[in-house]
């Protein structure tokens, strides 16, 4: 069968993953309303476009942090890529490698970063990073990716508990025996009796606040983006605490469940901001149309996460490459549709909100 779009690889996961693995990967928090509101949103936003503007070239290239990717999609962390394609993160790594765009490293990696480097070694990779109750730990992962050539750091706000998400509950969760969180092997050597997503409970840091950031920024260089942020007065604090960049993320929906969708809250992010420092966006990304949307509300790229799993879980490397050049594909065309050459004639005036 050919796949053609993204819900063809979403519908050949389902039917291949074990029960427990597509349960994991789709959960939402709760009644999962954020999660599925993040597809519904984007509906609800109409294109306005332009004709006759000469289409016949066009250039779908940008930067995010001052290094130019092919296209505005890059790859949101999502944990145990293992589960759903045996090479796991390191085939992640090289499907972005061969499309040019950014891969965001989980912590929650089932290959280690090294791994990730030695598979890929001319990617542009960020790192995705959470605060400890043991600070070593993150100091150590920190100065790890540092040395190995990862170029931001992008640290995850909305997890101080983890969200309940109702189906890893009802099916015991939990990482099978050949699979580690390879980031922290040989970290834990006490087992703990109660393990949460592949490590002890309680490990991540409840007391996370924004003097953490310039905790970070005295041990690295590296660029820090925040993701989670989903208000403009999170927003604002961002800038006052010399990050660069933030994410517009409600965490797939798997977190706060009854928040807004991510490209709802994205405008009065955007004009908080005031182009100060770059904003970007995950949730909900499933065509072309979708990042085009996002791109004419201000974000500079977006992120995928769900979509990258079900191509791991179609044909591995393959399959996230295909569905990386689907939304390239889609997003060039809706681009050329819409009467926009290049992403910088991308604007606020193709939208129109829905009536509906």
């Amino acid at each position: 069968m050919a796949m053609v779009c993204l819900t063809d690889f979403e519908e050949y996961a389902k039917e291949h993953l074990s029960k427990a693995t597509w349960d994991y990967y789709a959960a939402g928090a709760d009644e999962c309303c954020t999660r599925d509101d993040n597809l519904l949103a984007y509906k609800r936003i109409r294109l306005r476009p332009r004709i006759l503007r000469d289409v016949s070239v066009s250039d779908t290239r940008t930067t995010i942090q001052g290094t130019e990717i092919s296209f505005p999609v890059g790859i949101a962390p999502t944990a145990f890529h293992c589960l759903a394609w045996h090479e796991g993160e390191m085939a992640t790594a090289r499907a972005t490698e061969a499309l040019n765009t950014c891969y965001i490293t989980s912590t929650y990696s089932t290959c280690s970063v090294e791994e990730i480097v030695a598979a890929a070694p001319n990617g542009y990779r960020w790192f995705q990073l959470y605060l400890y109750r043991d600070r070593k730990l993150s100091e150590q992962i920190v100065h790890r990716v540092e040395a190995l050539g990862y170029k931001a750091l992008v640290l995850t706000v909305d997890v101080p508990y983890t969200g309940k998400r109702r189906n890893d509950i009802r099916n015991q969760f939990k990482l099978p025996p050949h699979l580690k969180v390879k980031n922290f092997d040989g970290v834990f050597q006490e087992a703990a009796v109660t393990e949460e997503y592949g490590i002890p409970a309680n490990t991540l840091d409840p007391s996370i606040s924004w003097k953490d950031v310039y905790w970070l920024q005295s041990i690295t260089r590296l660029p820090i983006i925040i993701k989670g942020i989903l208000t403009k007065e999170d927003a604002e604090l961002a800038v006052e605490h010399g990050v660069q960049g933030i994410i517009v993320s409600n965490h797939g929906g798997r977190q706060l469940d009854g928040g807004p969708a991510s490209i709802d809250a994205l405008s009065e992010i955007v004009d908080t901001v005031q182009g100060r420092i770059e904003v970007y966006l995950d949730g909900g990304i499933r065509t072309g149309s979708d990042v085009l949307k996002s791109l004419a509300l201000g974000a500079k790229c977006v992120f995928i996460g769900r979509p990258a799993v079900w191509g791991l879980a179609y044909k591995g490397e393959e399959g996230v490459r295909e569905v990386l050049q689907i939304l390239n594909d889609e997003f060039r065309l809706s681009m050329a549709l819409s009467g926009c050459r290049n992403v910088a004639e991308i604007n606020r005036n193709l939208i129109q909100f829905s009536k509906f």
